[in-house]
């Protein structure tokens, strides 16, 4: 690609970094590299009313922990700054008051309610909803008298009422649009700010961005910025408008439907490779088999032939695939520093390794090993590790079958027998325990695996399904599992 590739993120701080601009975000960010470009963040704050420093904060965040840094932009600076629009007022301002003199745009002083009963007027007709250019034919003294009564007017621009406009997308090919069923859109709103038509294509344009990946929700939008283009005398940029994530119903993601944002799968204990692994997938291929790709790798393969026009389809469980395989992938250290604020959460603290063989970072490693095959997610080891924490465990369903089981009070007794003389329980000692034990009441009573070591998982865990027996022991230590086992007798199996 010869020429200088320029792209931009532009999110409007209103919210959390959405899945979909997040996937905008990374498709920009992948394409700049592939082709050692420039990765540009612009913050279009010009909605005054919504845009908040917190939702900013979260984006700007958002994006770091997905890895996607950018070259210029907030924080960073870069030589076509400022790159907040609400910093950027007089330059919009120079750009309107340009295209009011060559007579390209006009002031509208239209009131609210009067465009509401137009708009009103239009759905009765069955009318598609549009400005009906009344301002447009406005004479001198009309609009003298609008603003001798201190009307503030917007700014609209002068659609061409013939013809069509047409744009090149480089995914989808040539799209038009005849120009009456384009509207005379707002530039400029009446307390001086600009609508995102005038100040994404300004800002582009200045920026020399050179090309806008963006959501093809956005392709109805084009011929307007390609008409405002073609008023200031610029050439557009090239165009690729990026296929939509739609829910598994076929609709576009959104909060009914569960978590859409970035962060609230941060929260939830997902990891970011996981997470932008996944989001490339979605509406792009690499071209071959390979579904497990890093960011350095995604970066060698990116290219927009390989994106789909078609809408891509967000499944959960598909993501939860990917977090599952990072998961087990990562190193056990990394796994236990990340799983610690969760245990902590739940707990009130990550550890619980007093009178155990281990330091408590080795026990928290320990823990996170036995259980991190078992989750989708780090949110979810708590509850898988509850045996380790909890002072005091139900026994109910298959755990109260087994406890009442001819066999579990002779189990108990024999597992006592074997623990009570050791000075500590790691994990080798354990299995020697376990393994001694079922000799024994094989030779004793004849009992099978499952008859041993159930009553013994029950009276420990609360279930007789979870981690490597062996590990819960050396996680319990030998003096959790005698007094666990004391009070169970003294209690449950003595109802």
């Amino acid at each position: 690609m010869p020429e200088r590739v320029r792209v931009r993120f532009a999110p409007s701080p209103t919210g959390e970094l959405h899945l979909g601009n997040a996937r905008t975000a990374l498709f920009n960010w992948l394409f700049a590299r592939h082709n050692g470009g420039v990765f540009i963040l612009r913050v279009e704050d010009t909605d005054v009313a919504r845009s908040t420093e917190g939702a900013e904060r979260s984006i700007l965040e958002g994006l770091r922990w997905l890895g996607l840094e950018w070259a210029e932009g907030p924080e960073k600076g870069g030589e076509f700054g400022p790159y907040h629009q609400s910093n950027r007022l007089v330059i919009y301002r120079s750009h309107v008051d340009q295209l009011l003199r060559e007579e390209q745009a006009y002031r509208c002083y239209c009131s609210a309610e009067r465009l509401e009963e137009m708009r009103r007027e239009q759905r009765r007709q069955g009318k598609a909803p549009g400005y009906d250019g009344r301002c447009r034919r406005l004479s001198e003294s009309e609009a003298r008298r609008f603003e001798s009564q201190g009307i503030e007017p917007v700014i609209r621009f002068k659609t061409p009422v013939q013809g069509e406009t047409s744009f090149s997308d480089l995914l989808r090919g040539n799209i038009g649009f005849a120009n009456d069923t384009l509207d005379d859109f707002v530039l400029m709103k009446s307390d001086g700010y600009p609508t995102y038509h005038l100040a994404n294509v300004v800002d582009d344009h200045l920026m020399e961005v050179s090309h806008v990946l963006r959501a093809d929700e956005w392709i109805p939008s084009t011929p307007r910025h390609v008409l405002l283009y073609q008023a200031f005398g610029w050439d557009p940029p090239h165009y690729i408008h990026l296929p939509l994530i739609l829910d598994q119903a076929g609709g576009k993601l959104s909060k009914r439907q569960g978590n859409v944002s970035v962060d609230a799968y941060r929260r939830a204990g997902y990891l970011p490779e996981a997470v932008v692994n996944y989001l490339a997938l979605l509406g792009w291929s690499p071209g071959d088999t390979q579904e497990i790709l890093d960011l350095e790798e995604l970066v060698s393969k990116f290219s927009w032939e390989r994106i789909t026009a078609s809408p891509a389809i967000f499944d959960v469980e598909r993501l939860n695939w990917f977090n599952r395989w990072y998961i087990r992938g990562s190193s056990t250290e990394r796994i236990a520093q990340l799983a610690a604020p969760y245990l902590a959460e739940a707990y009130g603290k990550e550890e619980h390794s007093d009178g155990t063989a281990y330091s408590p970072r080795a026990w928290l490693k320990l823990l996170v090993e036995c259980v991190r095959e078992e989750v989708d997610s780090l949110g979810q080891m708590p509850a898988h590790v509850a045996f380790a924490f909890l002072d005091e465990l139900a026994y109910t369903g298959e755990a109260a079958e087994a406890l009442r089981s001819p066999e579990a009070g002779d189990v108990l007794s024999a597992f006592l027998e074997s623990v009570e003389p050791l000075e500590s329980l790691d994990v080798s000692t354990a299995k020697a325990v376990l393994q001694g034990l079922r000799a024994v009441m094989k030779e004793r009573r004849n009992l099978g695996p499952r008859q041993v070591l159930f009553p013994i998982r029950a009276s420990l865990t609360g279930s007789v399904h979870g981690p490597d027996l062996a590990v819960v022991l050396a996680l319990l230590g030998k003096e959790r599992c005698v007094q666990r086992i004391a009070v169970l007798r003294n209690s449950f199996l003595a109802s």
